[in-house]
């Protein structure tokens, strides 16, 4: 009873969102353009509304594309607005000025369509240096990982941006390539459907490419399967579970929280820590990076904030996570958390960019 209520307060709140902005964009375009085809400005508002709901229904690349563009309208409108409105009264309903901020707003927009596509769809690579103590028993030398989260690959995300990725680990030439988390979004079916195994294949390393499961590989029900087609290409897809790597260093990859029997990060490495080996641990989500350290992880790589993917959730997120991205190191541990090379909903980034980080590390 309680989810439903909740469910209905949401879509009511959504629904009266939508109404505001469409009721401000009327009076703009009326008053300025003289536009008087009201009926289907109502029509477009109302399909633009449910394009997202619609798009994650039937996986329609371009519905799912309006939409995501949809909620960046809302959600930037809902924020900007009510200032306008404001500002408007106080100027007392100033003609020009109902005119100019009009023009601010579709300016805005466009700067935010343009500069958040690029940001969403060129990655960069992020550098880093860190040394780790080794016991005397284990081998010293250097390592080079090559660390990408959130892929969310399915019907918009496939294998044009999965080739960056590729083209990235090529010329970076890392000797281990490690994946935290959200390699689909929720659907196996487009990955399958477009075989996006075959590229996922020319991700190589000579020490192996290893992964662990994100939220979104669970959403979908299809977190086993993705496991086998991943393994079939020689990926190492661990959840709950370690190796030991060149005999220098254990991989522990966890199950994401969203599976809530999920082992503690104290049992996964009291089990695997073995030789006393360093450990390097994937978690998806960067909720138990002090649990981490307590149970002596030297390294934890995480993904799933997007860094907020657009400004100002990044200031969310920031309050969220202890580390909601970049680096941070806490005694013995360090924690790494990439606002992911894929995304999720709208196709657009502002305040933080599409990346793949390159973590050097000196075992000494």
């Amino acid at each position: 009873m309680l989810t439903l209520f909740v469910g209905i307060t949401m879509i009511l709140i959504y629904g009266l969102t939508c109404y505001y902005i469409g009721f401000n964009t009327w009076r703009w375009l009326s008053k300025t353009f003289s536009f008087r085809f009201k009926k289907t400005f109502i029509v477009v508002v109302f399909l633009l509304a449910i394009s997202f709901f619609v798009g994650f229904a039937i996986h329609l690349p371009v519905i799912e594309w309006i939409g995501g563009y949809w909620l960046v309208i809302v959600g930037y409108g809902i924020l900007l607005l009510p200032i306008i409105n404001l500002l408007y009264f106080i100027s007392k309903k100033n003609a020009k000025f109902f005119s100019y901020s009009g023009w601010a707003i579709v300016a805005f927009f466009t700067f935010v369509f343009v500069y958040g596509t690029y940001n969403a769809w060129t990655p960069i690579v992020r550098d880093y240096q860190i040394t780790i103590d080794q016991p005397t028993e284990a081998k010293e030398g250097k390592l080079k990982v090559l660390l990408a989260a959130d892929l969310h690959l399915g019907t918009i995300i496939g294998n044009n941006h999965l080739e960056k990725l590729v083209k990235i680990a090529n010329q970076e030439k890392p000797d281990i390539i490690l994946i935290p988390g959200d390699i689909i979004n929720d659907d196996i079916t487009p990955y399958v459907e477009q075989e996006m195994n075959k590229t996922m294949a020319k991700l190589e390393a000579p020490l192996g490419v290893f992964a662990s499961p994100g939220n979104h590989d669970y959403y979908g029900g299809d977190n086993e399967q993705l496991k086998k087609e991943l393994n079939d290409i020689g990926i190492h897809y661990l959840m709950d579970e370690a190796e030991i790597v060149n005999d220098q260093f254990v991989v522990i990859g966890r199950e994401d929280l969203t599976n809530p029997n999920r082992k503690t990060i104290e049992e996964l490495i009291a089990t695997n820590k073995t030789k006393d080996l360093p450990v390097i641990v994937l978690d998806h989500q960067p909720h138990e990076i002090t649990e981490a350290q307590v149970a002596g992880a030297d390294v934890i790589l995480s993904g799933h904030t997007h860094r907020g993917q657009l400004f100002p959730a990044n200031l969310i997120t920031a309050k969220l996570f202890e580390n909601d991205w970049g680096y941070m190191q806490k005694e013995q541990l360090h924690s790494f958390t990439t606002s992911g090379f894929g995304l999720w909903g709208p196709t657009l980034r502002i305040g933080s960019q599409s990346e793949v980080m390159i973590i050097e590390i000196d075992f000494r």
